[in-house]
């Protein structure tokens, strides 16, 4: 069972929270404070963390920081009524995974939670499995039925990322500064050229397929859950 630590200063907020991340099936756990967070965590494995901004001493924003700056790579969610689009760049620097307004829509709370649980679980495991399809990032490897290719790095890399996020576009942009770093100096044609040879790699496969949205960039779409 995911154990989730809510830290808000609020107590209605945090006994609205409780109840529906029990509800889902979840093990709730409360801090009033950065401070109390930090305790709590000394004790208790947290497997993501529901944040709120403005609190007493240290802040949301503090607090993220603080935790990028030791590496814990835990996923969080800021939840803040502050709703500005500076509030938001600055959780997003700060280090947050993402970022929600206050009131909350319970349903698009609990789905935002558990997309970003299953992309930490893709980090540690450093395997995704769709279908009958494997991609272990250790080995560069994707294996299908019977069948096992090692991939070129980049193109590995590039195949991971559009699989570990089903149906998100990415710009040509995005691709090439996640892929081949902010200061390459690459080409955006240059993941046009991988994309088309993972297509053609992979053109046979049952379980996905990249998908050109014009104008926009790329996505990977699973097999079956075309619209």
């Amino acid at each position: 069972m995911f154990q989730i630590m809510i830290v808000d200063d609020d107590k209605n907020t945090r006994r609205w929270l409780r109840a529906i991340l029990s509800r889902a099936g979840y093990r709730p756990h409360t801090a009033s404070s950065a401070g109390d967070a930090l305790e709590l965590m000394k004790s208790i494995h947290i497997d993501l963390v529901v944040l709120d901004v403005m609190m007493p001493g240290m802040d949301g924003y503090e607090f993220t920081s603080l935790l990028r700056d030791c590496l814990c790579d835990l996923p969080i969610l800021m939840l803040s009524a502050k709703q500005r689009p500076d509030n938001i760049k600055h959780g997003f620097l700060a280090g947050t995974d993402d970022y929600m307004t206050k009131p909350a829509d319970e349903e698009e709370l609990l789905l935002r939670i558990r997309a970003l649980l299953r992309r930490a679980k893709i980090a540690s495991d450093h395997l995704i499995t769709i279908g009958d399809t494997k991609l272990d990032y250790d080995t560069l490897t994707v294996r299908q039925g019977n069948d096992s290719l090692t991939l070129p790095q980049k193109e590995f890399c590039l195949l991971y990322k559009l699989l570990s996020y089903p149906d998100k576009i990415f710009t040509r942009i995005q691709l090439l500064e996640d892929i081949w770093g902010p200061d390459s100096d690459s080409m955006e044609a240059t993941v046009s050229v991988h994309i088309n040879r993972l297509r053609k790699r992979f053109e046979d496969n049952p379980d996905f397929e990249i998908i050109t949205i014009r104008g926009l960039g790329y996505k990977a779409q699973l097999k079956g859950a075309e619209q």
